[in-house]
């Protein structure tokens, strides 16, 4: 009896000692983020504008900016409810909705919807705090958590983006252009191939490059749909890649800001383009010069070309979609392949934008992994080598444009062996992470009867 108590006590201070660090890891993390968080609503401030926490707080009640965005965060709070459940949330949601979308409609003003996803989004934690305690408080906070930090992801970007055209009045975009050259000009290329395809193409590739956070959603939402059932989330899933990705990535931007071909080269075929700011109207027809200088611009257009997050969210897409059905597998190679098509033909990206992205989204998503599985040899190896790439690629196209340019078929081919580099050794790195199938057991051999 004694020793079975022991036993008992021993196997619950083991536990606790495994507990106490993730939990001094989540409070770590959830302190960080409430000081970035911060940090970025004083930035926006002191420019006049509002930062994340106070847009986010003005969609209680007034006219939400992205209602699917805000149903796509409800949907993945929803995961750790009962289908019961799930419904009266959906009802509730709808509802208020309805309620807000009269009262507009009878103010004369915008007609939105959101609120009541994001109230129910609210209602939960509410519940959490004071229905649930124990571990399904802690789930259910943390499907909360999940919704709420898609959304704030969103309204995080918006704040970066005003910082990046606040805060860097000179942009780069020559110098990546000019390294285009060794690419072939891929987005001169696409820009006339979507031009040429008329309003049903521009149409279909605009709601592909829009609706990107949605197609995320629901492949999280793919990965997610047990955790109501099983009362735990995956150790690994999309929405943390998707969130890292988002985070880091505008910190580049100030490191190397870039407009994009439409802003810098002006548009013949979108109407979009750079107005007096642009260096001349060349893009989608015109290659643009071999010029290599800094140019100034205006404090309006984001400064968000480099790396290509939409390239780099596109391709985790593609990643976590792998493991899905056939159907999830599909919709995760069309969203890629559209992604990748709209941010080049629409002139947002250079090609050289594109590549970055996707070393950039292979090396944050290595490193998610490792911190779930834990930091070995291979994982300080694949993640170092995709960071080294990374900044190898910066390197080059700020030092080393005219170079590029000048011998397309040395530095082409040199940054699609680097790409392709990239992508095989996260392929082959994580493919041996994966846990090996237990070999089938071979039947014993039977001892034969004798001959009389």
């Amino acid at each position: 009896m004694t020793t079975r108590v022991l036993s008992r006590i021993t196997r619950r201070i083991d536990f606790a000692a495994l507990r106490q660090p993730r939990a001094i890891l989540w409070a770590t993390a959830g302190v960080v983020t409430l000081g970035f968080l911060v940090g970025l609503e004083i930035t926006a401030r002191h420019y006049g504008l509002p930062g994340p926490i106070a847009n986010q707080a003005q969609e209680v009640i007034f006219a939400p900016k992205s209602g699917p965005l805000l149903y796509a965060g409800m949907a993945l709070t929803m995961v750790v409810l009962t289908w019961r459940q799930r419904f009266i949330a959906i009802g509730v949601a709808v509802g208020i909705d309805a309620v807000f979308l009269l009262l507009r409609w009878a103010l004369d003003a915008r007609l939105a919807f959101g609120n009541g996803a994001l109230w129910v989004i609210l209602g939960c934690a509410v519940i959490a705090l004071t229905r649930r305690t124990g571990h399904e408080r802690a789930l259910l906070l943390k499907g909360v958590g999940l919704g709420l930090l898609l959304v704030a992801g969103h309204k995080t970007g918006d704040t970066w983006l005003l910082i990046t055209s606040k805060t860097r009045p000179m942009v780069l975009d020559q110098y990546v252009a000019t390294a285009d050259h060794a690419l072939g000009n891929p987005s001169w290329l696409a820009g006339q191939v979507v031009e040429a395809s008329g309003p049903f193409g521009s149409h279909l590739l605009h709601f592909v490059y829009s609706q990107l956070p949605l197609a995320a959603a629901l492949v999280a939402l793919y990965q997610l749909r047990k955790v109501a059932v099983e009362r735990r989330f995956p150790e690994h899933h999309l929405v943390r890649t998707f969130l890292v990705i988002g985070l880091l990535g505008p910190a580049i931007y100030m490191i190397f800001p870039v407009v994009g071909p439409v802003f810098a080269y002006g548009d013949g075929a979108f109407g979009t383009g750079g107005g007096h700011w642009a260096l001349a109207q060349l893009w989608p027809n015109t290659p643009p010069p071999l010029n290599p200088l800094p140019m100034a611009y205006d404090e309006i257009t984001p400064r968000n070309c480099m790396p290509s997050l939409h390239t780099a969210w596109a391709t985790t897409i593609f990643i976590h979609s792998r493991k899905g059905s056939r159907g999830v597998r599909y919709a995760g190679t069309f969203w890629l392949v559209a992604t990748l098509s709209a941010t080049l033909g629409f002139g947002y990206h250079y090609g050289a934008d594109l590549i970055a992205g996707v070393v950039f989204a292979l090396t944050i998503e290595a490193a998610m992994r490792a911190f779930n599985r834990g930091w070995d040899r291979s994982a300080i190896q694949l993640v170092a080598y995709g960071a080294v790439v990374f900044s190898g690629l910066l390197v080059s196209y700020r030092y080393l444009p005219m170079e590029m340019a000048e011998h397309p078929w040395v530095f082409g081919p040199l940054l699609l062996l680097a790409l392709s580099s990239v992508v095989y050794s996260y392929v082959r790195t994580t493919k041996m992470w994966e846990p090996q199938a237990a070999t089938a057991r071979q039947p014993e051999l039977q001892p034969q009867p004798e001959m009389a």
